[in-house]
């Protein structure tokens, strides 16, 4: 699937409006999907969730701590479609 995200936009209660390259956009609860533990506890201060950006080569969102989600899990949410697996991919 990989649809990059483009826009990015934080919302209260830790809620962002996303926009992908193909013109879907929506609203993720990312309080849903995370524990805000390890990488993601800085996000719990909702003035660092706030700081959210679109990594332009990597074509997801991303925090200045390094933290970021996965595209393809964002788009499922936000279309209302499965999650894709990657079954039988061979890493190196």
């Amino acid at each position: 699937m990989l649809k990059d995200i483009v826009a990015v936009k934080p919302l209260a209660d830790y809620q962002l409006w996303l926009c992908f390259e193909d013109g879907i956009e929506g609203v993720v609860d990312v309080s849903q999907l995370i524990q805000f533990s390890g990488i993601f506890a800085p996000l719990q201060d909702l003035a660092t969730f706030a700081q959210v950006q679109v990594h332009p080569e990597l074509g997801t969102i991303i925090w200045r701590n390094g933290a970021d989600l996965d595209p393809d899990v964002l788009y499922a949410i936000v279309t209302k479609s499965p999650i894709p697996t990657y079954s039988g991919a061979v890493l190196q």
